[in-house]
């Protein structure tokens, strides 16, 4: 994959920082580390989105799901027994740390998180604040001096 220079696009744009810094960022090639655990995002509806974690061998108080800005950082913190005394033949289940990073677009709410059967599933919802929704502005004849607005459903 190509490099690209994002120089010329940041010299003309303002407050465009996070985007061009998720362009960048998902221009790396994926390492191996990042890709544990699998995981799947799905969107459900217009508004409702879902990440799906296979992590497996997880108790729920070894996760830890945090919001922080506009990014949801799922971790897992695996203890090892030391006193473990265990010769894997071959060991195919991962079971160690992990911490996973999602950049969420602006009102993105994280409306809930279970953990069944090994799979960690976030549902999301897109939730557009009043101000932000779209608004008719009716026109005035010049009789009326202040026009009322009226809400978009």
């Amino acid at each position: 994959m190509h490099h690209r220079d994002l120089t010329p696009l940041l010299r003309a744009t303002v407050g465009f920082d996070r985007m061009m810094n998720m362009l960048d960022a998902s221009a790396r090639p994926d390492t191996a580390s990042s890709s544990y655990p699998p995981y799947n995002i799905e969107k459900i509806a217009e508004h409702d989105y879902r990440i799906t974690m296979a992590i497996a061998g997880f108790a729920q108080d070894e996760l830890e799901i945090t919001i922080k800005e506009n990014s949801l950082h799922v971790s897992g913190k695996k203890e090892r027994d030391k006193d473990e005394q265990v010769t894997y033949l071959h060991r195919g289940i991962a079971n160690r740390s992990f911490e996973k990073s999602f950049d969420l677009a602006d009102h993105i709410k994280v409306t809930g998180a279970t953990l069944e059967n090994g799979l960690l599933v976030i549902e999301l919802a897109r939730e557009i604040p009043e101000s932000k929704k779209p608004r008719t502005i009716p026109i005035s004849n010049g009789t009326s001096k202040e026009p009322e607005l009226i809400d978009q459903k």
